[in-house]
């Protein structure tokens, strides 16, 4: 009964801490977490401010056509803040795309003390007149961008007038357009869509062209139908066209210099005033 006794005793677990200690050993870890986290501070702080880590170098790459390499440095460089570690990377690339003719920047950090930038410059394809009055261009993707017009090399950019947020469109719709009436031999100089909706189409020969409303596709086969078989009408009467309204149902009326038509879709429905 006696070694029982003292095996169960030898069982028993130790009695809990007293409540100073284990409040003793608590303030010790707090305070050791605490120094730790000053520690990572100040070192995230010295980082930050190390002459060692300042960015020296910037490597441009990709379409430098519209600005030089002096240019973009002096007009995004002043906006960089930071070094090769606390620089916002996202706030750089929104520098790079400030300056004039870049559209897009991707901007990455290069161990020690360089950023590599590739950028993407707009391609002028239209002039962009808005309900504002302003005139700003369209690139080859349909955005409406700021730059200064004088810089635009290429001559005879068509002009696209419309409600904002709609340019998109209005290009989609002026390259399919431009395709039709470039079988009349004259060019689409300018293009307008109403608030309602509405497609006006201004030609190089000084002729306007009422397209109407409707779906992309509606418009231009409506259009394709004109450029079929205008031709028959002017070698008919000999004269060029001023103005056509494509919005009839079941044809179009055109006017010629001295002489309006009427031309139905049926091949023989022809009315002359």
């Amino acid at each position: 009964m006696a070694r029982r006794s003292a095996a169960a005793t030898l069982r028993t677990p130790p009695p809990g801490l007293p409540v100073d200690v284990r409040l003793m050993n608590g303030v010790a870890s707090a305070v050791y977490v605490l120094a730790a986290c000053a520690l990572v501070a100040a070192a995230v702080l010295w980082i930050t401010r190390v002459p060692l880590f300042t960015i020296r170098a910037i490597q441009l790459d990709g379409e430098l056509t519209r600005n030089s390499v002096n240019t973009i440095r002096a007009n995004a460089m002043p906006a960089l803040k930071g070094n090769f570690f606390s620089l916002d990377l996202q706030r750089a690339r929104a520098a790079f795309e400030a300056v004039p003719w870049v559209r897009q920047a991707v901007v990455r950090r290069i161990w020690p003390d360089r950023l590599a930038v590739r950028l993407e410059e707009h391609h002028a394809a239209a002039l962009w007149e808005g309900e504002d009055g302003n005139e700003r261009l369209v690139n080859s993707h349909g955005e409406v961008f700021e730059a200064n017009i004088g810089d635009v090399e290429e001559d005879g950019l068509p002009v696209l007038s419309g409600p904002e947020g709609r340019s998109d469109e209005m290009l989609s719709m002026y390259l399919r357009l431009h395709a039709v009436f470039e079988r009349l031999d004259t060019d689409l100089q300018r293009l307008h869509l109403s608030g309602r909706g509405s497609w006006r189409a201004e030609l190089d020969s000084g002729a306007t062209v009422e397209l109407g409303r409707g779906s992309e596709d509606e418009v231009v086969a409506r259009s394709e139908r004109f450029a079929r078989t205008l031709a028959q009408v002017t070698a008919r009467y000999q004269q060029p066209l001023l103005y056509a309204d494509l919005r009839h149902a079941d044809g179009y009326a055109v006017r010629l210099r001295g002489v309006t038509t009427t031309t139905l879709t049926h091949p023989h429905s022809k009315t002359v005033n």
